[in-house]
């Protein structure tokens, strides 16, 4: 590649990088203020969970106040501790509820019946554990 197309290629690449922040909330499935509005453990409460009868919205905004990719450094790291359904601890937990919205949003419908039973069962134990204050 000439030198000349790599600086065209890199102001294409800064124009680009403008908007990141409102592409990455659309993609998520959200606002941008609900992108942003990450909760880690220690400052989860009650009141941040969605109650057992919430909708699959309510419960996606949730699982998204949790940075899986970044947390587990990975896509396939956070995958593996999802899909092994690893509920050892509450970021296992939360990593859970996050890959199933993610999973989701990608597939372009909401879960089905059998996985909302199981995505519940992850939202009431996030609740058991911070009710106990076991934020680990």
């Amino acid at each position: 590649m000439a030198i000349g197309n790599k600086t065209a290629h890199n102001k294409t690449l800064h124009r680009a990088a403008i908007p990141l922040r409102s592409i990455a909330a659309s993609e998520l499935g959200c606002s941008a203020e609900a992108a942003m509005r990450e909760i880690i453990n220690k400052d989860l409460t009650l009141s941040n969970i969605p109650n057992p009868d919430a909708s699959w919205d309510e419960i996606g905004e949730f699982a998204l106040t949790f940075a899986g990719y970044n947390v587990w450094g990975s896509f396939d790291r956070c995958a593996e501790i999802a899909n092994a359904r690893s509920h050892e601890s509450l970021t296992d937990l939360r990593t859970c509820l996050f890959f199933e919205q993610r999973r989701w949003r990608h597939i372009g419908v909401n879960p089905d019946q059998k996985t909302m039973i199981y995505i519940r069962e992850v939202v009431e134990k996030i609740r058991s554990i911070v009710a106990t204050c076991d934020l680990a």
